[in-house]
């Protein structure tokens, strides 16, 4: 299945195409938030590089969340619209499971992390057994101690992706590590890989209706409620 990914849902930007598992290009910038001026440039790129065509494109794989509240948008919008011009299949991913599939490695907890602001971080554990993810915790918003603990009661050798700066500098315990910095952040691939690992032809025929998943509300909506409860 030839799938086209995206994933904006942090300060990287990376989209991919995927003829099955192998993976034909990825295109990834790692600048900051400037998605709605960048995505469709590297897409544009990302296909004339590879010389295929937009008719050939089977299915369509986007980051959902949690992340970037904008860049969530930006990238479910455009995943969207292509799939409905394109007249082709759509398949929203978790963006920390996809994270998790930069590592198939057994044998380990990966706890792949984001940034939730205000010293949070939205984090799940997974765990790659007999060649298939599996969920050890769901996400959550948590604390750094939190996130430390939540591994800790794993009792296994951990390896932290994603955005993890923070909790390193704050110091690991022994069990815990940082994945490589080539590997801790979203990947396009990943997100193609993992969408055709879940693909359902029904549910994937729906173009519109996903929701990004927030987890919490945005800065926006919390001041407006404080302001209009006073």
């Amino acid at each position: 299945m030839l799938t086209l990914a995206i994933d904006t849902a942090t300060k990287v930007c990376t989209v991919a195409l995927c003829r099955d598992k192998t993976i034909l290009a990825e295109y990834t910038i790692n600048m900051g938030h400037t998605h709605s001026e960048g995505l469709l440039p590297q897409l544009d790129q990302l296909l004339a590089r590879t010389g295929v065509q937009k008719s050939e494109i089977e299915l369509i794989a986007v980051s959902m969340g949690p992340g970037s509240f904008t860049g969530l948008r930006i990238g479910l919008a455009t995943a969207e619209a292509m799939a409905y011009s394109w007249q082709c299949y759509l398949h929203g991913v978790d963006t920390l499971k996809a994270l998790a599939y930069n590592l198939p490695l057994e044998g380990v907890v990966l706890s792949p992390v984001l940034d939730a602001q205000k010293g949070n971080f939205y984090q799940a554990l997974y765990q790659w057994e007999n060649g298939k993810l599996v969920e050890l915790a769901p996400v959550a918003v948590v604390s750094a101690e939190q996130a430390l603990e939540r591994m800790a009661l794993t009792g296994t050798q951990s390896l932290l992706l994603g955005e993890c700066d923070k909790l390193v500098k704050k110091g690991l315990p022994a069990f815990i590590k940082a994945a490589p910095e080539a590997l801790r952040m979203p990947r396009a691939c990943s997100a193609a890989l993992l969408a055709q690992d879940e693909f359902d032809a029904d549910n994937d025929r729906k173009i519109f209706g996903l929701e990004p998943y927030y987890i919490r509300r945005s800065e926006a909506e919390e001041l407006w409620e404080k302001k209009h409860k006073q």
